[in-house]
């Protein structure tokens, strides 16, 4: 499903302010389209000194699992700086579509970022505070309280740049709890999908996103447990 994939991919990097982060996470996400749940998400972040792993297995259900049964397993390992979260490899791997598969590396010291998908290495030029469509989602545990977030991201296919406006804080209520979060919206023009994205205000971690095309069908992702070690 077009819409799931955007879905999946459309995390951000937030403004660069360092913060002692957990040791590690534990979260799962119920994902909805149309109002039916269509995939399950579960991953777990752990950091090692200065190094940090994250995985993230998203498993389909419903209608979804009947046509499209493929789990889709993203892993991001790299080291933690004083602005975050610095990817060194990031890998999507589709269970039983190969073709659909790509990976990422990152050259700090040359400034390089490389995708490669089905043996073929793309190289491109490796813009300051880039992150991983995984990495992404952590990254926001550093975030301060600008009022936008411009960034750059990778999901092995390509690299693109993001803008997204900060709100006023919302409580949003899930099945892990009520939560305060810090809102943002892509402010999308015209023609575009909007993402739409609420933090929870502890650790900075998305407790919900919604994904809104530009025919108006939406996809949500919404936090169903969590688990945080200092």
């Amino acid at each position: 499903m077009k819409l799931l994939t955007f879905f999946l991919a459309a995390l951000l990097l937030c403004a660069p302010v360092y913060a002692a982060p957990p040791t590690g996470v534990q979260a799962s996400y119920e994902v909805f389209s149309g109002g039916l749940k269509v995939g399950q998400m579960n991953e777990i972040y752990r950091r090692n000194g200065d190094h940090y792993t994250l995985t993230s297995t998203t498993t389909p259900v419903g209608l979804l699992a009947m046509f499209k049964p493929e789990k889709i397993f993203f892993t991001s390992s790299g080291l933690i700086t004083k602005q975050g979260l610095r990817p060194l490899n990031f890998e999507d791997k589709r269970e039983g579509n190969p073709a659909r598969s790509s990976q990422a590396e990152f050259d700090w010291a040359t400034q390089q970022l490389t995708l490669i998908r089905q043996s073929q290495r793309t190289p491109l030029a490796l813009p300051e505070g880039t992150q991983d469509r995984l990495s992404a989602m952590y990254q926001f545990m550093f975030l301060k309280n600008d009022s936008t977030l411009d960034f750059s991201m990778t999901n092995g296919n390509k690299l693109d740049t993001y803008h997204y406006a900060a709100g006023a804080q919302q409580k949003v209520d899930t099945p892990a709890g009520q939560f305060d979060s810090l809102y943002l919206d892509s402010q999308p023009k015209e023609g575009e999908s909007r993402t739409e994205i609420w933090l929870e205000t502890k650790n900075h971690l998305p407790c919900k996103m919604v994904i809104t095309d530009a025919s108006g069908d939406q996809l949500i992702q919404i936090l169903s447990a969590l688990i945080v070690q200092p």
